[in-house]
């Protein structure tokens, strides 16, 4: 089976489309989604309807979406993610909320032997950025293999033999993987990347093959933008599209 791994749109609608409209995604047999749907873009309520033309999908929520779903304060975010989530509470409609709301609180279980979560294993908005924070995932982890999302950062962690390793995903890495070793894998983001590559990145996973490919594809930025900075939000969350910052 194909599994198509994605994470962080963000109300990047741009991004969002293109890669919906990619060949390889339309041969994918069962999309996962790590997280965060909304926040930063201009256009969250557009992002939830086309995410809900996605067949087959398992998700869950980021921390973004719950608290533009008000299910947690933008207290305790920095001042321009808290001015994008109330912004965004304005624009989605009662029905996109809805789904906002019913997204799964991680780690799910996926098919029996994947792992999906939107920060960590033992908590959903806890950072990964770090060997020693893998490991402590893995620790929480019940199957070999997991994806997590929330950093914008493509990598995977290995654990063999209680070793842990570290290799950076770069443009249409294949990895096979070892039924011996532990996984840990980020497919860094959809809508915001923050490795300094301004393209969206995604991970399919063939289970047949045990195979990991990683992907990046190029978007139309400059359009995201300008709907960025006619919409009034920060400046900032408009330029650091084309850094990936």
């Amino acid at each position: 089976m194909n599994y198509l791994i994605f994470s962080d749109i963000h109300s990047n609608l741009e991004a969002f489309e293109k890669l919906l409209s990619l060949k390889k995604v339309q041969e994918v047999d069962k999309f996962l989604f790590l997280g965060d749907l909304v926040g930063y873009g201009a256009d969250p309520n557009l992002t939830i309807e086309l995410y809900k033309t996605i067949k087959n999908v398992h998700s869950i929520r980021g921390n973004h979406d719950k608290v533009i779903s008000d299910l947690e304060s933008s207290s305790l975010f920095n001042p321009v993610a808290a001015f994008s989530a109330e912004w965004s509470k304005l624009q989605i409609n009662k029905e996109n909320m809805k789904l906002l709301l019913d997204l799964k609180k991680g780690p799910q279980v996926v098919d029996r032997f994947i792992t999906i979560c939107h920060g960590s294993t033992f908590d959903e908005d806890y950072y990964v950025f770090s060997m020693f924070e893998a490991v402590e995932s893995m620790r929480f982890m019940q199957t070999s293999i997991g994806f997590f999302g929330h950093t914008h950062f493509p990598i995977i962690y290995l654990l063999r033999n209680e070793k842990i390793d570290v290799v950076p995903l770069n443009k249409n890495t294949k990895i096979k993987l070892d039924p011996n070793t532990r996984y840990l894998l980020n497919p860094g983001s959809i809508g915001q990347p923050r490795d300094k590559d301004p393209n969206s990145s995604f991970i399919i996973f063939d289970s047949t093959k045990r195979e990991i490919q990683f992907i990046r594809y190029s978007y139309n930025i400059k359009k995201a933008q300008k709907k960025i900075r006619e919409a009034g939000l920060p400046e900032i969350l408009a330029s650091r599209l084309e850094s990936g910052i």
